[in-house]
């Protein structure tokens, strides 16, 4: 017994980029500037200055985006800012946030 089938119908997939997070540091009186201005060189592959940069504004602003990615990749960066803070003894907060 064989059983054949035939689809004619032609399906359209339209794919959709993913949503964007921002990746937000948060001003703390607490983390020294040059534990962040590390973390933004080697986390998020920043050259000095602008990480001195994000730095600056997150102190004057009291936030800044750090980097935008889709969500996967903006937690886990955020996970890993906190967690080389807390390494080293400090609170500092980072968030993803959707842009």
């Amino acid at each position: 017994m064989t059983t054949e089938a035939i689809i004619s119908e032609n399906v359209e997939c339209t794919l959709q980029p993913p949503n964007l997070w921002n990746v937000v540091f948060h001003n703390d009186d607490h983390t020294p500037m040059e534990l962040v201005i590390e973390i933004l060189e080697n986390l998020f592959k920043m050259p000095e200055q602008q990480a001195i940069d994000v730095t600056m504004e997150i102190h004057n602003s009291g936030s800044a985006i750090a980097g935008i990615y889709p969500f996967d990749i903006a937690e886990q960066k955020a996970l890993e800012s906190v967690a080389v803070a807390r390494a080293n003894g400090y609170p500092l907060v980072v968030t993803a946030e959707q842009d």
